[in-house]
């Protein structure tokens, strides 16, 4: 099968939804089938870079959202690369530029088009020109208006799939499919970070990981970090990533004192962040925001357990205390953190996280979605009277409008 992926993110820039893609691409790719990529550019990623399978399309930083681009020009020769090789189905993972140009693309080569929807837009409309351009009572219409006349949208998550039926996204399939983690990629031993960070082994560490942004409410893990040292005075907390609330955590940091417990490590490469998590004791997460579980997959797969604040998905892969905590709480979060800094580890604790992990390696994932191409693909029914111009629909057109209106009026 030939597959198109979409997506405004991808490596060079780090972010889970760029990992997700990479781990989908690798297992497809891995049972015979060919993936291509078609993305933004990036300014880490030389114009002459020999990248098999992925086309890059000019772009620029997303105002708000400064480590995110939007492609700006590539419509004609995206569809003419998807015809050069032969699509079967696009997969769209962005419902801005190179979305659009997916939706498109399949128009034009008369395909299935699916979305899987990665972002919970409520909860990060304030980067986009300080909620002025888009509002969290918005994003519905935005949302059913960008997967009109797709053929089906992937759910990360339950709560992903109730959001969208909130928004009246009902007439298509969406099937609830969880992100793989590629365990066989999170190998070890790349670098010493008990040199590197000056902690002695046998230290307890927090390991929060993931982008530095408001809605992740690491302010939150700062806070409870400061009562937890009351206890264990020699624990370590590493926050691991970058994003735009991490000055004002460093100020938190300072304004506590606490700058010899805890360390800002700045950005990890994900070819790294195995040893971040197998150097921790506990990896906590105080986010309330969260989809799906891509990082406490990632700390399974390192044979570490996790705190965190209950989600739908969470509750569901949380089903024994050696694989996580899930809490209400700030004085439950630190007392489960307190739990798994005070009592070791068991080899029971291993086997039981081994077989939480192995339901969502990424064969599983990419067997889930391979399943619903499938699916999407032998229901695909072209529609003889379909217009075969290049217009777009009135949905559409207002979808765009609403993305690309000035931010600054008043009506």
């Amino acid at each position: 099968m030939n597959i198109g992926l979409f997506t405004d993110t991808y490596f060079p820039q780090v972010s889970g939804v760029a990992t997700s893609i990479q781990t989908l691409k690798d297992a497809l790719e891995a049972q015979g089938h060919q993936v291509y990529i078609f993305t933004t550019t990036d300014p880490k990623v030389s114009k002459d870079a020999d990248e098999p399978h992925i086309y890059r399309f000019s772009s620029l930083p997303y105002f708000g959202f400064k480590d995110r681009r939007l492609t700006f020009r590539g419509l004609i020769q995206a569809v003419e690369i998807a015809k050069e090789v032969k699509l079967d189905i696009v997969h769209t993972q962005t419902e801005f530029s190179l979305g659009l140009i997916g939706k498109y693309v399949a128009r034009r080569l008369k395909i299935p088009a699916i979305h899987t929807y990665h972002t919970m837009y409520e909860d990060y409309t304030h980067y986009v020109a300080k909620g002025m351009l888009i509002k969290p009572s918005t994003v519905s219409h935005l949302m059913k208006a960008y997967l009109k006349s797709m053929d089906g949208c992937i759910a990360p998550s339950e709560r992903v799939k109730e959001s969208l039926l909130s928004y009246g996204v009902d007439d298509i399939p969406i099937p609830v499919i969880p992100t793989g983690v590629a365990i066989k990629e999170l190998g070890s031993g790349r670098e010493d970070l008990h040199a590197k960070y000056g902690i002695k082994p046998g230290t307890p560490v927090v390991l929060s990981l993931g982008r530095l942004a408001f809605e992740k409410n690491i302010a939150m893990t700062i806070s409870a970090f400061s009562e937890i040292l009351e206890q264990i005075p020699d624990a370590r907390l590493l926050i691991a990533g970058d994003g735009p609330a991490k000055k004002s955590l460093q100020d938190q940091v300072e304004e506590l004192g606490l700058q010899d417990a805890i360390t800002f490590t700045g950005m990890v490469d994900h070819d790294q962040v195995a040893d971040y998590y197998r150097l921790a004791t506990v990896f906590v997460s105080s986010s309330d925001s969260e989809t799906q579980g891509l990082t406490f997959i990632e700390a399974l797969a390192c044979d570490r357990p996790f705190v965190a604040i209950h989600s739908p998905y969470l509750d569901q892969l949380v089903t024994d205390s050696a694989i996580g905590k899930l809490v209400d709480d700030y004085d439950g979060f630190i007392d489960a953190v307190l739990s798994y800094l005070k009592r070791p580890d068991s080899k029971e604790d291993e086997q039981v996280r081994r077989a939480a992990v192995k339901n969502v390696d990424a064969d599983t994932f990419a067997n889930r979605v391979l399943a619903f191409y499938k699916e999407v693909i032998q229901n695909y029914k072209q529609d003889e009277q379909a217009d075969d111009s290049d217009q777009l629909n009135d949905d559409e057109i207002g979808y765009i409008k609403r993305l690309l209106r000035n931010p600054f009026r008043r009506n």
